[in-house]
């Protein structure tokens, strides 16, 4: 069985419903799903499981904060990571945490 996991992107003004990709290999399929805040990714990761996704790798944009408040909404039914930057280039070199 393939491991169904998601790529969430924090970025002001992308919509989760219409700013979503899938990439499907013979071991992994990706969803990537974009998202304009924490709230937003709170809702869509909870989504994203109740799709079968059982990994969730989150932006750089997110913060400890975002991670966290992420990683609370799928209440232990996926795995949870992130990618690290103290200033993201995307966002004007800040934290999502700054900005969300």
């Amino acid at each position: 069985m393939a491991l169904k996991a998601a790529f969430m992107f924090v970025a002001p003004g992308a919509d989760a419903e219409r700013d979503r990709s899938v990439v499907t290999t013979p071991e992994v399929e990706l969803i990537v799903v974009g998202v304009p805040d924490y709230s937003s990714a709170e809702k869509a990761a909870v989504r994203l499981v109740a799709e079968g996704v059982s990994a969730i790798e989150l932006c750089g944009g997110f913060g400890h904060v975002g991670t966290g408040r992420v990683a609370r909404a799928v209440q232990g039914k996926a795995a949870v990571g992130a990618v690290r930057f103290d200033a993201h280039p995307g966002l004007d070199g800040k934290s999502g945490d700054g900005l969300f």
